[in-house]
This record gives structure tokens, C-alpha cells and sequence, in this order.
């Protein structure tokens, strides 16, 4: 128990230092600072770093790539332009235009990871919200829709979200045998996160949007032939990645030589400054997947995991479905308390201890919508607090649990009886 304790501590303190950042401390160099100490108190070993890098360097890597394409996309002006032809599709109709926000979030998120929906999109969507000169508390709505939707429907591929990568690498899960399982899943959270976000705001969406003041979708674009190629990039990144799938080549391999191939034509096409992006890209994300994660295997070294397994295990005595949304609960709980960087990690462990391997889609899904339920929950959630606050909206911490902790346990519900009903 007092390596429990001293384990426990150590990852407290390391992800307090991860979500403060005092003085502004870079998270990465917050975990490996925590990772150096759990080496030096004997809670890890030096194989066991060794192990973690096993298991993490490819998701991070293919998380980079993944942001590295959104930003290059973000410059061209794809998103700018997805955005407004959802605009323009609406046709003035302010629900719609609600609900096609929150579908296209849920489309980002699929293919570009729910940070690209959470940092890239809502920036966009903002502007275009402001263009169409809506009040504030419809405002609020909008851009509270797009953060909600880019965690609950990054589901649905191995690349939508960096727990996912991490998941299917630890239990070798295959591209399609991953994305057949959670598609409906996905698709259960998009909905009921689209009836219950608009149950929540229909007061505030105004019924009519002038549109007008939207310009055409093709002026979004600042250079068409580099539009038309990236179209064809990113269809072969991902092709590449389904294929790529049946021969164990790893995701980052696609991602990162997606990532290349438009830098390389953002550079030609004088849309990016590649050492700019390079510069702006993630990095710090590498640091911080190996250094939390050593620190979370020396909560596994210290009994946690082998308690959570114990749990799921017990589960199984109230009957399948039980042990799915019970697991899917911890995970995400777990998520809303300490982050679900950490949680997924701990949770495909007990997992795996418990002889449970299907459990881990559970976890995927606790660990993509527990965080919603807290401003701390995951990165990506303080990013986007952050960006907004920049844009000069500034939403409260307790204001965001208020939505959190109204949506997402019914859409958590669903979404795990859906999986229960697969599996």
C-alpha cells in the first residue's frame, strides 16, 4: 500500500504540473520530469521506459502527423470552406445550421482527430458565428456544440483520437476490426449528442440566419490546384492506412508521409512556411505520452491495475452488459477526475489482466467522453478553453461541467448500450 501511495503521489503531482504549468512549463518536460523521478524511487524500471516507448511511440508519432495535415489543410483554408458551405447549406435556418455544425465537427473529429476538430475548427466557426452577427448566448451555443462533439464522436477510426492509437496498438487491434466495431457506437453519440445539445441551446439558436453576409466557399480556398491534390493526399493516407492494416505497418507511417507530401506542396504552392509549421507542430506530445505513461506504469507496478482488473472481473457477474457499461463508467469517471491520457493506459491494463481484451473498446469509449465532464479531463479541453479565451470568449469552469455533466452520461449510456449490443 505504501508504494500504492507513494506511486499515487508522484502521478498527482506530475499531472498537476501538466495541467497548471507553472511559469509556463511545457507539459512534456512536466511528465518526463516525472518519469525521471519514478526511475529514481525505484516505482519503474528502465525496461519498463523501454516498454512504454514501445507502446506509445507510434500513436504519438501518428498523432503528429495527423495535426501536422490539419494544419497545413488549416492554411490552404479546407476547413474555412467546409465551414461555410455548411453555412450556406443551412439556408438561413438557424437550428440547421446548429446541427450541421455539430456534424461537421463530428466529421473532423473522424478524420482529423478530435484536437483538429477542438483547435481548428472552432476558432473557424467562431468567426463565422461573429460574421452572422449572432448574440452572445448563441454564440455560447455554437462553439459549446463543436468542443462537445469533437471528443464524443472520435470514435470511429484508429487515428480519430490519440487514446484510440494507443489502444489498438496495446492489444493489436486491425484497422477494420476496430473501426466495424466502433462505428455504431460513433454513430449512437453523434446522434444523441445532437438531440441533447439542441434540447440544451434550442433557446438560444436564433430560427433565422442571415447568410448573406457569408462569402462564397471557393474564395476560402488560397490555392486551388493545392486543394485538389491535398483531396487526393489525404484519400491515399487514409486508403494507405486501411491497407497498411492487414501487413502490421504502423499508422505513423502514412500520417507522417501524408504530412510530408502537403508540406511539400504547401511549400511549392507558397501556402505554408514549412519550418514555421514544423515549429508549431505538436512536438511536446511525444515527451509527454512516454513521460505520463512511465509514470502510470508505476501505478501499475504498485497493485492499481491488478484492483481495476479485479473489478471488471466482478463485473462479469451482473451479465454482459453490465460489465460493459460498468467499464465504460470507471474509464470514463476516471477520464473526468485524472485526465484520460492516463486512464486509457491504466484501463487497457486491467484490461488486459483481467483476460478481458473486449473490454477495451469499453475503455475507448469512457475515455473519449468521461473527459467532457470536466474542464481538466483531457488537453484538448484546456486547449480549447484557452483559444477561446483568446478570441475573447471566456467560458467558466463551472459553466462548462454544467453542459458536461448534463450530456454526458446519457450519451455515455447509449453509447455503451450500443457496444454492449455488438460485442
Amino acid at each position: 500500500m505504501n508504494a500504492l501511495w507513494l506511486a499515487g503521489s508522484l502521478f498527482v503531482v506530475t499531472l498537476t504540473l501538466v495541467i497548471w504549468q507553472p511559469r509556463g512549463l511545457k507539459i512534456g518536460v512536466s511528465a518526463v520530469m516525472g518519469a525521471i523521478v519514478a526511475v529514481l524511487l525505484g516505482i519503474v524500471s528502465l525496461n519498463d521506459v523501454w516498454q512504454v516507448t514501445h507502446i506509445v511511440w507510434d500513436a504519438t508519432l501518428a498523432f503528429i502527423g495527423i495535426i501536422l495535415i490539419s494544419m497545413v489543410l488549416d492554411e490552404l483554408g479546407f476547413f474555412e470552406w467546409a465551414a461555410i458551405h455548411m453555412g450556406h447549406l443551412a439556408a438561413g435556418n438557424g437550428h440547421l445550421m446548429f446541427i450541421y455544425t455539430i456534424l461537421l465537427g463530428a466529421v473532423v473529429a473522424a478524420f482529423f482527430a478530435n484536437d483538429g476538430a477542438a483547435l481548428i475548427l472552432t476558432p473557424i466557426i467562431l468567426a463565422k458565428m461573429r460574421l452572422l452577427q449572432l448574440n452572445f448566448k448563441a454564440l455560447i451555443a455554437f462553439v459549446v456544440a463543436a468542443g462537445f462533439i469533437s471528443d464524443a464522436a472520435s470514435m470511429p477510426l484508429i487515428f480519430s483520437n490519440l487514446t484510440n492509437i494507443v489502444t489498438a496498438h496495446y492489444f493489436d487491434l486491425g484497422f477494420w476490426d476496430y473501426t466495424l466495431t466502433m462505428w455504431w457506437p460513433n454513430l449512437a453519440a453523434i446522434l444523441t449528442s445532437t438531440a441533447l445539445l439542441w434540447l440544451l441551446f434550442r433557446k438560444d439558436i436564433p430560427s433565422k440566419v442571415d447568410s448573406s453576409h457569408l462569402k462564397p466557399a471557393a474564395d476560402a480556398i488560397r490555392n486551388r490546384p493545392m486543394f485538389y491534390y491535398s483531396l487526393f493526399i489525404l484519400a491515399t493516407v487514409f486508403i494507405g492506412i486501411a491497407i497498411g492494416d492487414a501487413y502490421n505497418l504502423p499508422v505513423s507511417l502514412f500520417a507522417l508521409s501524408g504530412a510530408a507530401l502537403l508540406l511539400i506542396l504547401g511549400h511549392h504552392y507558397q501556402v505554408v512556411k514549412v519550418g514555421m509549421m514544423l515549429k508549431m507542430a505538436p512536438w511536446q506530445i511525444v515527451w509527454f505520452s512516454i513521460g505520463l505513461y512511465v509514470v502510470v506504469w508505476g501505478l501499475k507496478n504498485a497493485g492499481l491495475t491488478d484492483l481495476l482488473a479485479e473489478t471488471l472481473i466482478a463485473l462479469a457477474n451482473y451479465g454482459h452488459v453490465a460489465q460493459v457499461v460498468g467499464t465504460g463508467f470507471i474509464a470514463a469517471i476516471l477520464s473526468a477526475l485524472m485526465n484520460n491520457m492516463p486512464t486509457i493506459m491504466v484501463m487497457d491494463i486491467a484490461a488486459e489482466q483481467a483476460g478481458q481484451q473486449a473490454l477495451a473498446y469499453a475503455n475507448v469509449i469512457g475515455s473519449n467522453l468521461g473527459p467532457k465532464m470536466t474542464p481538466w479531463g483531457s488537453l484538448a479541453t484546456l486547449l480549447w478553453l484557452h483559444v477561446l479565451m483568446q478570441k475573447g470568449v471566456t467560458i467558466g469552469w463551472g459553466q462548462y461541467m454544467k453542459v458536461g455533466l448534463l450530456i454526458t452520461p446519457p450519451v455515455l449510456v447509449i453509447s455503451l448500450l450500443t457496444l454492449a449490443w455488438i460485442l
